[in-house]
């Protein structure tokens, strides 16, 4: 390891800004682990009968990352490729398997591919696939009976806004959004300003979240109408003949009807916005026909500056096609005006529309709640629809059946959105050959998959329930040992499905179950990183002073020796629950693969140190009210899994840190300026002055001005006073989440710092809310573990002797 200079360690102590010229790295042994091979990805086709295994890129360098990029209206755009900025989910390489006999094909890729996730036809025999390349987004189709890649000459994708690529009906077309040809050049900017840049409002705006990257100049105006606009285009997959759909618009939204004859189409229009994000632009939304002619208006939306938050807009939202019919439309409406805080005996209003879209749009059902969404039956009109009480955080799921309003609706599933123990799953879908989403059926029967959680882990389920009695019927559950979760059915009935098993030794693989018999590996991949199989891993339960359970994953380094007191590192992230008994149940399972990527916190396990994983700091009480006792929860909380720690007798109560990121971060600032708990902490990209998100953040309804006292209370800002433990702020300079601005971390450095106390600020070139590039991963985790290494491991021992 590159260890820390004296120097560097003088510059610490004075309180000045150390070097940073260059990025560090953590040692090798990390290095080993952080940058060993993912196994691949596994995408199933419709057809359960091929699944393509991808081959992952991690990280991105920092030149990838730092390469120039338009920050417009929410967007981030590579200007040089009419694509996002960066892509989090890229491939390198694949090759397709049979499910039936484990035969595979290694599939010929472009040189330095940079893959997209695949898109299966219906029929599940081609999938399409997109390759980003520095100048263009190229489209290809994918072969997997022949087990080939060829490209779609005379197309360049546009992927700013809407989807990209998607199949038409039959299996035959893809409807994509390219760049218009002939477009002409980029808007140049102008040498000088023609005036200010304003902004008014009239007094009839709502609240709003704190965005970033918003417009802000009528050449940004220019920039994102020259970027975001595209031509849509079919392409037949068998002759590769383009034809051009329409005039070029900027398109929220794009989708075929079911017999491939109309298209949904969702349009942006001005004026702009220089406070909202492009959802919330005004759009029109319409039925064109294959001539792109506009054949049915569906509404038109203004700017959306007038809802509340918590709240949706009026008019017609979620407008989507009825898989199981040619071409007919359904969308919800508000009917107390979109506004949560309303009361209204129901919320919202489910609307039908059938072509040719000239009679009347019939009503097909209300919710008490607000509407979540929909999901279709293979047949009959059966729909399940969810509806959501947020002040209860309360969620139902009922039968419809959409040719038969007059019909009551029945609740099948009711619970707590938060409690794990009876959530029932959700509905396996399957596409129609006309592409449309639906439930998966076996006569009377669908089938639903789910976390499983227990109060002892998950353990994934698969179930079928009928449509008539709706009496369930378990068909898989995973072990106790071992972790199991279905990838895919490939029998009608559900007998036949994928799964992918993985153990805390043994990596995932897929395997074939079929009832009644044992089941069959369908792949091998090797363990990558052997030198963590040494790690132990523990679920810890406790409970804090006022009977609410806690809970942690105790993790415990490579040869760790029975009753040795380690420094040890709290990782968490505040959540809020209306009663203690979802509050306490046990997610996650510690029956699952180790791994670690990206900037973890886990890699300190190689370093020698105790992690209190995931520790669970609930804080509990009416959704209004929740965050007035937010401190004296979070205190409770992280006192607790300490207090358990030492008596496990695996902490040392004088060299514990704390650490986290977002949420985290302002956790971690909270309990350094409110406890004498921790050594040390380190906060990652959190939002600090809660003044500057003065509309809400996280579950606060409040606004600042109706709850100024909590809004202080909970702002590690206020109290920089009070932090005197050492602490290490990390922000990306390009973080786009929403209210955590670098300017938190900058201004909470400044106070903390011109108070006396040990800070340090990194702040990482061109990163966002989370880190992506090579070096700025490895950077983070030496920084991190040089702090801790300081101020917990090596720290001195406190007067008061406690263990």
């Amino acid at each position: 390891m590159k260890t820390v200079t004296m120097a560097l360690l003088t510059l610490l102590a004075a309180g000045e800004a150390a070097p940073a010229d260059t990025y560090q790295r953590p040692p090798k042994e990390i290095l080993d682990v952080m940058h060993a091979p993912a196994p691949p990805a596994p995408s199933v086709n419709p057809a359960g009968t091929h699944v393509l295994l991808l081959d992952r890129i991690l990280y991105p360098s920092i030149a990838e990352v730092s390469a120039p990029m338009l920050r417009l209206a929410g967007l981030r755009i590579n200007p040089a490729n009419n694509g996002p900025h960066l892509s989090l989910m890229s491939f390198q390489g694949m090759s397709v398997k049979r499910i039936a006999d484990g035969g595979e094909t290694k599939i010929n890729v472009p040189p330095a591919a940079r893959l997209g996730p695949p898109v299966w036809s219906p029929d599940g025999r081609r999938f399409a696939v997109t390759n980003t390349t520095p100048a263009a987004i190229e489209l290809y189709i994918g072969s997997v009976e022949r087990g080939t890649l060829r490209r779609v000459a005379g197309v360049a994708v546009s992927d700013t806004v809407g989807r990209d690529v998607q199949w038409l009906s039959g299996s035959k077309e893809l409807l994509v959004l390219s760049v218009p040809a002939g477009r002409g050049k980029a808007p140049i900017k102008p040498a000088a300003p023609a005036g200010p840049n304003v902004q008014e409002g009239a007094g009839r705006s709502g609240p709003l979240r704190t965005y970033q990257d918003m417009l802000a100049s009528p050449y940004d105006e220019a920039l994102f109408e020259y970027y975001a606009t595209a031509q849509a285009v079919t392409v037949d997959v068998t002759t590769g003949k383009i034809t051009p759909l329409g005039k070029p618009a900027i398109f929220a939204g794009l989708s075929s009807s079911p017999d491939g004859r109309h298209f949904l189409v969702q349009r942006i229009r001005k004026p702009f916005s220089y406070i909202h994000p492009y959802m919330d632009f005004p759009r029109e939304v319409e039925v064109w026909d294959r001539s792109g002619n506009t054949v049915a208006r569906v509404a038109s939306h203004p700017l959306q500056d007038r809802v509340p938050i918590g709240g949706v807009p009026t008019g017609p939202r979620n407008v989507t096609w009825r898989p199981t019919e040619p071409a007919t439309l359904l969308w919800w409406e508000a009917l107390d005006g979109g506004d949560p805080k309303t009361k209204a005996p129901h919320r919202d209003k489910l609307v039908m529309w059938k072509t040719p879209f000239q009679a009347d749009r019939r009503e097909v059902a209300q919710t008490e709640q607000r509407a979540m969404g929909i999901q279709f039956g293979e047949s009959g009109g059966l729909a399940l629809i969810t509806d959501y009480d947020r002040d209860k955080r309360w969620v139902r799921t009922m039968r419809i059946f959409l040719d038969d309003p007059g019909a009551a609706p029945k609740v099948v599933f009711s619970r707590n959105i938060q409690d794990r123990y009876k959530d029932p799953g959700q509905p396996v879908l399957t596409p129609l050959s006309t592409g449309g989403m639906v439930m998966r059926q076996d006569g009377d029967w669908v089938f639903l998959r789910g976390a499983g959680a227990t109060p002892q882990g998950d353990r994934p389920f698969l179930d079928r329930i009928s449509l008539s009695t709706w009496e369930t019927e378990r068909l898989f559950r995973a072990e106790e040992t071992g972790y199991e979760t279905v990838v895919a059915l490939l029998g009608k009935d559900g007998s036949t499905f994928l799964t992918s098993y993985e153990t805390p030794s043994i990596p995932p693989n897929l395997f074939i179950r079929t009832k009644g018999s044992e089941k069959r590996a369908l792949t091998s991949f090797a363990d990558p990183t052997p030198q963590l199989r040494g790690i132990k891993r523990q679920l810890v339960t406790y409970k804090r002073p006022d009977g609410v359970q806690l809970s942690f994953t105790l993790f415990l380094p490579p040869g760790y020796k029975e009753g040795t007191r380690l420094p040890a590192i709290a990782w968490a992230y505040p959540l809020e629950y209306n009663d203690a008994d979802t509050a306490g149940q046990i997610g996650g399972s510690t029956q699952r693969f180790i791994q670690m990527r990206g900037a973890s916190h886990l890699f300190l396990l190689l370093a020698g140190y105790a992690i209190l994983n995931d520790a669970t700091i609930p804080i509990v009480g009416d959704p209004e009210t929740v965050n007035d006792t937010y401190v004296e929860q979070l205190v409770a909380s992280a006192k607790a899994a300490i207090d358990k720690a030492v008596e496990m007798g695996v902490a040392d109560r004088d060299r514990v840190g704390v650490s986290g990121h977002s949420y985290g971060g302002f956790m971690t600032a909270n309990l350094l300026a409110h406890s004498d708990l921790f050594r040390a902490g380190v906060a990652r990209s959190g939002a600090y002055n809660r003044t500057l998100t003065p509309f809400g953040f996280q579950s606060e309804r409040r606004t600042f001005w109706e709850a100024k006292d909590i809004y202080l209370k909970m702002s590690p800002f206020t109290y920089a006073d009070k932090i005197k433990e050492p602490i290490l702020l990390i922000h990306g300079e390009a973080d786009n989440n929403s209210g955590t601005f670098p300017i938190q971390s900058d201004r909470l450095y400044q106070a903390i710092r011109g108070n006396g106390g040990a800070v340090r600020l990194v702040m990482l070139p061109a990163e966002s809310h989370g880190y992506s590039a090579k070096e700025s991963i490895e950077h983070t985790v030496w920084e991190m573990l040089t702090w801790f290494d300081k101020y917990v491991k090596n720290a001195p021992k406190l007067a008061s002797g406690a263990p």
